[in-house]
């Protein structure tokens, strides 16, 4: 399940950085979370950390991208292996 931004949002700033993911963008009036990058933090959290910090509580699943948390992990995985990996210092 992708979770999603309601109309609520107070555009409070603290949910963008939370995003392991960087699946959360200002919209055109709040936030929102683009449902091909949100894992709910599975691979990275136990718990969504948007979810957490938010203040209002506007942060519910997305009932148009309901998964598994299997899935989800899929997801992660895929995300992991499109990221350029880390560069190691020169020796």
């Amino acid at each position: 399940m992708a979770l999603m931004i309601t109309d609520e949002c107070i555009n409070c700033d603290v949910c963008e950085p939370e995003c392991p993911n960087d699946a959360i963008s200002m919209g055109e009036n709040f936030y929102q979370i683009d449902p091909h990058r949100c894992t709910e933090c599975v691979g990275h959290f136990e718990e969504a950390q948007c979810v957490q910090i938010c203040p209002v509580a506007c942060i519910p699943v997305n009932p148009a991208h309901v998964e598994s948390r299997e899935t989800l992990l899929q997801k992660y995985q895929r995300l992991q292996a499109l990221e350029p990996a880390p560069q190691l210092p020169a020796s």
